[in-house]
């Protein structure tokens, strides 16, 4: 089959056995190190990410994709606004809910967030139901004054299923001054989300008893949502918002999760890209290596640079010839480690499964961690951006050398031969 001479002859250098061993063995470390750092890579990034998910799924498990609330002051016509949400295609559940911060105190004090909920229609908008440790979400019923705590927050009340807690939520004004509402509640759940903010800030009434605590007569804070494609959270709680005003002239307020939480997914995105430049390091190493490699291949093969010259070979096609075989030998390194960190990733749980069988040791308690697996989540946009990156260092790493082959002299290079 026709080759191009470069090309051909690229080839044929990369096949031939060289009279200089440590060329050879330079070549095959950079090989090595372009496929390490790409495998190594590829892995780290698919472990992040999976990490990221189980974060981002446990968070919105107990946040509302969006919100409506009332412009400074509760919602009235609540009932309304569930019924106008759930007619929108887009929206998957709707519940009302209200919110406050409040003081806890059992054995100790600790402060959290009140949330009021209805029991029934919970379901529609988080997975609180099914994180549920002790007890049913459904125990919440009205009148009770029953309250759900976060696993967390229990411990560090020192209270136990059974056990009162005092609520101590605003001060009013009377007569004998500012006096602090208090209401003694019965611990009748705990929750676990596997999310500090949550299982330790958190605890979660009856609405219709949160109402009573507030003196918010039949209003409440807003309207949680939950979608089909969280992504279109902000319009969806926009239009929603647009026709109740239309309709009561009254104005409102709307977030989605990504407003809520938009420091904690600008501090992972953060993590996850310095870790990616920092690992990137161990490719730039493997292109390094192969620079030096081809820098002592065109000093080792003066000589024929010489003669392909006197051939008739042009500067350009000399420069090509290395350029050719360097960027090859970046290609078999991002292949081999790209084969290799696909095999290692989906991997990666027997081999850790091994490691604690072997040493015996636990290397993430459940104690310790919420998360005692180990979440992959391979994306092919990571995959490919390495893939790209680890070549675009090895075609870099080609230039300079090459651009030496080309500038050298047939006379000079000759001369001593």
């Amino acid at each position: 089959m026709f080759k191009p001479i470069p090309v051909a002859i690229g080839l044929r250098y990369l096949r031939a056995k060289r009279r200089n061993g440590f060329i050879s063995f330079i070549s095959l470390a950079s090989i090595l190190g372009i496929a390490i750092g790409v495998m190594v890579l590829i892995t780290t990034l698919a472990v992040m990410s999976g990490f990221q998910r189980e974060i981002k799924d446990r968070m919105l498990g107990m946040v509302a994709h969006a919100t409506v609330t009332a412009d400074g002051e509760a919602m009235q016509g609540w009932p309304h606004a569930v019924e106008v949400a759930k007619r929108d295609p887009r929206v998957s559940g709707a519940a009302p809910y209200i919110d406050t911060q409040a003081l806890l105190r059992g054995t100790r004090q600790e402060p959290a967030a009140i949330r009021g909920v209805s029991p029934e229609d919970e379901s529609q908008v988080s997975a609180l139901a099914e994180w549920m440790v002790q007890s049913e979400l459904s125990d919440l019923s009205p009148g009770s004054f029953n309250i759900v705590l976060g696993k967390e927050l229990a411990q560090w009340l020192g209270a136990r299923v059974g056990d009162k807690v005092v609520v101590t939520t605003d001060f009013q004004v009377t007569p004998m001054g500012a006096v602090p509402q208090l209401k003694r509640f019965t611990v009748s759940g705990l929750f676990e989300a596997g999310y500090q903010d949550f299982d330790r800030r958190l605890a979660v009434v009856n609405m219709q008893d949160a109402q009573r605590l507030m003196r918010m007569g039949e209003g409440v804070t807003g309207v949680r949502l939950k979608l089909h494609d969280m992504d279109q959270a902000w319009n969806v709680a926009r239009d929603l918002a647009e026709a109740l005003a239309r309709e009561n002239g009254s104005y409102y307020r709307v977030s989605d999760w990504s407003m809520e939480n938009a420091n904690m997914f600008r501090a992972l995105k953060l993590e996850k890209t310095m870790i990616g430049i920092l690992l990137s390091l161990i490719i730039l190493m493997g292109a390094f290596s192969l620079l030096n490699s081809q820098v002592m291949l065109v000093m080792d093969k003066h000589a024929d640079i010489a003669i392909l010259r006197t051939l008739g070979l042009t500067p350009r096609g000399v420069m090509q010839v290395f350029m050719v075989q360097g960027t090859l030998i970046g290609v078999i390194g991002t292949t081999l480690g790209v084969i290799g960190g696909l095999l290692l990733t989906f991997n990666l749980e027997y081999i850790l499964r091994a490691i604690e069988r072997v040493f015996d040791v636990v290397l993430m308690p459940e104690d310790v961690y919420y998360v005692t697996g180990l979440p992959i989540d391979l994306q092919s946009s990571d995959v490919a951006m390495i893939a790209a990156v680890a070549l675009l260092m090895a075609f870099f790493a080609t230039i300079y050398p090459a651009w030496r082959a080309a500038r050298t002299a047939p006379a000079e290079a000759l001369r001593y031969e």
